[in-house]
């Protein structure tokens, strides 16, 4: 897998600003929450969802033994420790101690972040030291690549 492009990835995340907040929703300019955002993103830059997403709680209190958002964005992206989460990364954030981590954004710059906020929709706003002790995953928008082998063909992960 390689990653995509992250000036990309961040021109086309702030093609949203100014989305309506809108739960479990996903389309620029009319409604979308937190994940809705990075599933739009995705859209773009990758191309289609590689599987539907299933109904979700908007608790961030939830605790679980899964970090399901995680875990599912392990199964398309490519995981980085959250220190070194950089522009153009997808970011997870941890609301309550031991909770999920259930929020979304995706990081514009060394210091700032894109996401969807109920009652404010997209907004891009400073990565706070409040927010930084929030990170609990970070992950790369990343495209599978066919090389090949002579009669073989692997994918580079």
């Amino acid at each position: 897998m390689i990653s995509a492009d992250p000036n990309r990835v961040i021109a086309i995340a702030r093609s949203w600003l100014g989305t309506p907040y809108h739960d479990q929703a996903s389309l620029r300019g009319v409604g979308c929450d937190c994940l809705g955002l990075a599933r739009g993103v995705w859209r773009e830059v990758v191309g289609p969802e590689p599987f539907s997403i299933p109904p979700y709680s908007r608790d961030w209190g939830e605790t679980g033994p899964r970090e399901v958002l995680a875990d599912g964005a392990r199964r398309m992206m490519i995981e980085m420790p959250p220190a070194e989460a950089c522009p153009g990364a997808l970011v997870l954030f941890r609301m309550k101690p031991r909770a999920i981590a259930k929020h979304v954004g995706i990081q514009t710059g060394p210091d700032s972040f894109l996401h969807a906020y109920e009652r404010l929709g997209v907004i891009e706003e400073p990565l706070t030291p409040s927010w930084a002790r929030k990170l609990a995953f970070a992950f790369l928008f990343g495209k599978w690549v066919a090389v090949f082998f002579g009669k073989r063909d692997a994918l580079i992960a």
